[in-house]
């Protein structure tokens, strides 16, 4: 069974996000907009059930804090991912890094670039025209993240949640 970690943005931003998803991410049905804090990893249901004490335990060591973005940007020539940018801040990678270090299910492929995704899948003519055209557009947008959620994907491939943790509230 495949799990990941992620923070599901408001619905003011997860609007945004999906005005341009539908056109430019082929996941748009599968999952919400997201910012990824644990890459998709395969585990057991008896592992979930750790994880979520695992998780638990650290939403209790972290406070709320402040999601700001700023512009959209493309992770090129790495791959074809078009995405808004989320300013790192202490809390946000400390967060991260907490989660991947007590999940160590699997090695980060790539550093970590906090990130919505906008667009991906893209041949490298549609990468082009598309963040030629969205890459001046400024996204200043900021709410506050007060939990995160442990996802599980279902058989269609549509991602649902396990479990949602509230920041800063020892369960």
């Amino acid at each position: 069974m495949k799990f990941g970690v992620v923070i599901f943005p408001s619905k003011k931003l997860q609007d945004l996000v999906n005005s341009y998803r539908k056109r430019y991410d082929p996941h748009y049905a599968l999952i919400p907009p997201h910012l990824t804090l644990k890459n998709a990893f395969e585990a057991s249901e008896e592992d979930a059930v750790q994880f979520a004490d695992k998780l638990r335990k650290i939403a209790g060591h972290h406070h709320v804090f402040s999601l700001k973005t700023s512009k959209i940007s493309s992770f090129q020539p790495v791959n074809n991912v078009i995405y808004i940018k989320v300013d790192p801040t202490e809390a946000l990678t400390e967060l991260h890094t907490e989660i991947n270090h007590e999940l160590n299910v699997q090695k980060l492929e790539y550093s970590f670039v906090p990130h919505i995704t906008i667009g991906q899948k893209l041949s490298n003519d549609e990468h082009s025209d598309v963040y030629g055209s969205l890459r001046m557009t400024k996204v200043n947008h900021e709410e506050t993240v007060d939990r995160f959620h442990l996802l599980y994907q279902l058989e269609n491939g549509s991602w649902t949640v396990y479990e949602t943790f509230r920041l800063g509230r020892e369960s």
